[in-house]
């Protein structure tokens, strides 16, 4: 039995918690922080089990985060709070001497930069220190990458080109909501195209480039391609890839909302003067949208995110499809949350299994693809999030 600290109260912060309350024998002792107790209190009381301790801080303040660690010593520090404070929480997990896992990579407050960078900065100290930490363990950036281990490790001899699609068949009935932190969600689907191909970063202007994808079960949904941020990592460690691209599902409600948010200027992270205060607009848009915790109850259809590589095994092309559906409604009915939600928590809890095993324990800082793919693709079935293979099917892309 382990200890492990989750701090982020969230939708994300509600799967982890679920998920390990559902096996005692791996985490023997719970906390959940976050800077609003009152969430954490909910959460705890939801599941029910005594298990779950609950605390205040600001993730922002690597005083109040390593006061908290030394008092409550866990072996895992579980990062699913916004992405601006994986620094700061990296840094408190250094000095308390704790090991750390996240589900996104770090990214400046005043600039929509998605880079691993920063945190590969820190795999000295992590190794010098003896302590794990790692990055991007959630579904994508995450399972996306695990997925191309597995293909890498048992279908491939080299891969050539990787698209991972990511489609959100779903409906929560709301004219507009994001389906996680609004600010981070904005930012990163309005933000500039990039993939890589033939050596090169390829930029694109936001959503230039799309067309209709099929999905398992689903059908047809027009997909655009984005940037992401498994790509620079993927692309880092599998460097027989030829194109990496990542492709996100949009309906065309929600582009004209986002539009029309950006022409408006709601989409701006710089700070504004508003009535003698200093306001920054898409901050103000997120305390107005609808809270992407909340969506659940009346979310209804299906995600559905997964890898189509092509490549070569004993001097042949292949094509292959690994992915998961997810129903909103399941994940709803188990968590209180939505499938969006429950696809990226559920894998934070697996990575911290694999750790709490000794499974994924090395010094350093990692990538979730750098480990061995097989003990955690044995563990997503069984913890709500079956996968599929599809073996030289029609590639699309």
């Amino acid at each position: 039995m382990g200890k492990v600290l989750i701090i982020g109260a969230g939708g994300v912060g509600t799967v982890v918690a679920h998920k390990m309350a559902s096996v005692p024998e791996i985490f023997g002792d719970i906390m959940l922080a976050s800077r609003t107790k009152s969430k954490c209190d909910a959460i705890a009381k939801s599941i029910g089990k005594d298990s779950i301790r609950t605390a205040q801080v600001d993730a922002d303040q690597v005083r109040e985060l390593t006061a908290l660690i030394r008092s409550f010593e866990p072996d895992l520090v579980v990062n699913v709070a916004l992405p601006y404070q994986d620094l700061a929480i990296m840094d408190a997990c250094l000095e308390t001497g704790v090991s750390y896992l996240d589900t996104a990579n770090y990214e400046p407050k005043e600039e929509a930069k998605f880079e691993y960078r920063w945190q590969w900065a820190y795999h000295d100290r992590f190794k010098q220190a003896g302590l794990t930490a790692i990055l991007g363990c959630g579904f994508d950036p995450g399972v996306t990458g695990v997925f191309t281990a597995y293909a890498v490790k048992h279908h491939f001899d080299e891969i050539h080109y990787l698209d991972i699609v990511d489609c959100n068949a779903g409906d929560h009935g709301h004219p507009f909501a994001t389906n996680f932190n609004p600010e981070i969600n904005i930012r990163e689907v309005t933000q500039k195209g990039k993939y890589w191909e033939n050596g090169q970063w390829i930029f694109t202007a936001p959503h230039e480039i799309h067309r209709p994808l099929n999905y398992p079960d689903i059908g047809a949904k027009e997909s655009y391609l984005i940037y992401h941020e498994e790509l620079e990592s993927l692309v880092k460690h599998f460097p027989t890839l030829k194109r990496a691209r990542f492709w996100m599902t949009f309906g065309e409600e929600y582009l004209t909302h986002l539009r029309v948010i950006q022409n408006i200027g709601m989409a701006r992270i710089d700070p504004i003067l508003y009535q003698g205060k200093e306001i920054v607009p898409i901050q103000f848009l997120k305390a107005v949208l609808p809270n992407p915790g909340d969506l659940g109850a009346n979310y209804t259809g299906w995600t559905s995110i997964g890898c189509r590589i092509m490549g070569v095994r004993n001097g042949t092309t292949h094509h292959y499809y690994v992915y998961n559906n997810c129903s909103h409604e399941a994940a709803y009915k188990e968590t209180g949350t939505q499938a969006v939600s429950y696809t990226t928590g559920v894998p934070a809890m697996i990575g911290a299994m694999m750790f709490m095993k000794g499974l994924w324990k090395q010094p350093g800082v990692f990538n979730v693809e750098q480990f061995d793919p097989d003990p955690f693709m044995e563990q997503l079935p069984l913890n709500g999030l079956p996968w599929k293979e599809l073996h030289d099917a029609d590639p699309e892309l």
